[in-house]
């Protein structure tokens, strides 16, 4: 194939991966962000091992583990604290990693936009396209500040309600599940050396991950609410209120969570866009394809492996053709959507109170990701 020039629109996990892979094969790539700074933003992020396999790739497997915390088991707590089991986690980036790392989102960030600067791709934030105009072989991108750019190869990695996906005439928009989530980033009590759950009493799910050796992010995931008149105040309020239900490492956390500005709340979403992700030369990848509530921590891992396997198909095709797209999709379009509809049937479970195969569930997902996308 002859050099290629291509547009990653969205400097998240999925579009920093796909431009620092595609650097990497020469392609010249411009990044863009509507965001001035996508660093700044978030709280903890899980990574499991075919998450871990993708950033080993991308070439910052090393820093990632310096900075983050990796472990190898899984624990369950009742709410009074009592530990009720320990369990080695699957490794699905293989017997060579570890079975899951948890870092602090902003400095995943950080690091990955940092490698694409490295690698050559030229990044640029605070800046939106506004228009994709697709003629022939080419897409002509038009940004807020009035600029134009052709390029051979647009990626929509813009995130949950991508305006790329609305832009090629998509018309999906994810779907709440009817469970909301409350997340601090705080202090690591030294009890804290994995992600520990709880499920039941106040919340559906209370749990922590640890992010670096000072840090975690926790969480509990209750019925959705509208939680969106409650000052920075009184949302750290409600959000102890209802950590003060759990014990054991739980009192250490909430000790810990006195920052306002740490709390935020989402609402679980999903969606899944039908096959095929792409609409001429322009295709989505990541959240903008779909999305999967966090009960099995494989949203990001989702859109690494999404950037690599796109990589991948565009470095062994000639061109960008029909076999390419029907190769990516095979490869990425049933993967992805039985790992959404996994994470919206673990949630649906606990919203009717029905006793579902829960570690059968995630042992079949587990083997399907042990194996490469």
């Amino acid at each position: 194939m002859s050099p290629l020039n291509v547009l990653v629109i969205g400097a998240g996990v999925a579009g920093t991966a796909t431009a620092i892979l595609f650097a990497e094969q020469g392609v010249a790539v411009d990044l863009v962000d509507v965001k001035p700074d996508v660093s700044a933003l978030g709280s903890g992020i899980t990574l499991q091992g075919n998450a871990l396999r993708i950033l080993r790739e991308l070439g910052v497997w090393a820093q990632a583990r310096e900075e983050g915390y990796a472990f190898d088991t899984l624990g369950f707590r009742a709410p009074d604290g009592t530990l009720l089991a320990e369990l080695p986690d699957s490794r699905t980036g293989g017997d060579d990693l570890p079975a899951t790392v948890g870092m602090y989102r902003p400095t995943l960030a950080r690091i990955l936009v940092e490698r694409a600067a490295s690698a050559g791709v030229k990044a640029r934030f605070g800046v939106t396209v506004t228009a994709l105009d697709q003629d022939g072989g080419e897409v002509t991108a038009t940004f807020d500040d009035q600029t134009r750019a052709r390029y051979d190869l647009v990626v929509g990695a813009d995130g949950l309600h991508s305006s790329t996906r609305a832009q090629i005439g998509i018309d999906v928009t994810p779907q709440p599940t009817g469970m909301g989530i409350w997340r601090v980033f705080a202090p690591r009590p030294e009890s804290v050396t994995r992600t520990e759950l709880t499920y039941g009493g106040a919340c559906y799910i209370a749990g922590y991950c640890p992010t670096g050796p000072d840090s975690l992010y926790a969480y509990l995931v209750e019925d959705v609410a509208d939680h969106s008149a409650l000052s920075p105040d009184q949302a750290l309020a409600e959000m102890r209120s209802l950590a003060a239900g759990y014990h054991g490492p739980w009192d250490e956390i909430r000790a810990g969570m006195t920052d306002p500005a740490r709390i935020n709340y989402a609402r679980f979403e999903s969606h899944v866009v039908d096959a095929p992700w792409h609409r001429g030369r322009v295709v989505l990848i990541g959240d903008a394809a779909h999305s999967c509530p966090p009960t099995l921590a494989q949203g990001a891992a989702q859109a690494l492996e999404d950037a690599s396997v796109l990589a991948d198909v565009i470095a062994k095709h000639d061109s960008i053709d029909d076999a390419m797209w029907q190769e990516f999709t095979d490869r990425r379009f049933e993967r992805a959507k039985t790992v959404v509809e996994a994470s919206v049937q673990l949630g649906r479970w606990m919203l009717d109170r029905e006793q579902g195969d829960v570690p059968g569930l995630m042992g079949r997902i587990g083997a399907m990701l042990t194996v490469p996308a």
